[in-house]
């Protein structure tokens, strides 16, 4: 049964910094693409940066320099190392693969992991 359980998340002040992980478990295939969404209150669900198989990265605008995705693709593994935190980063923060079964492809979400930064 494929899971993805994130952890890392927290209350922290404005410029600091935290480390989010996403461990995947009930893996066949390495995904070809695992992402980190994040949802603020009353906003929609956005996209915050991926990491591909092969080592490439995309960020959305707004956190471009200051957040690092990696993936450990031994451990199956995701993490999101996000520094110079700002208010407008409070959010819970979702790790998200389209994952083969061993059925076929669906899309997975974890639960989530608050993040908080406090102005």
């Amino acid at each position: 049964q494929v899971q993805l359980v994130e952890s890392g998340g927290g209350l922290v002040q404005t410029g600091g910094s935290l480390r989010l992980s996403c461990a995947a478990s009930g893996i066949i295939f390495n995904p070809n693409a695992m992402h980190w969404y994040r949802q603020a209150p009353g906003k929609q669900r956005e996209l915050v940066a991926t990491a591909f198989r092969a080592g490439g990265t995309n960020y959305t605008d707004s956190v471009k320099g200051r957040f690092t995705i990696s993936r450990d693709n031994a451990k199956n593994m995701v993490y999101l190392q996000m520094n110079n935190l700002k208010p407008e980063d409070t959010a819970v923060y979702y790790c998200n693969a389209l994952i083969f079964n061993g059925l076929g492809s669906r899309d997975y979400w974890g639960q989530g992991t608050q993040v908080t930064v406090s102005s």
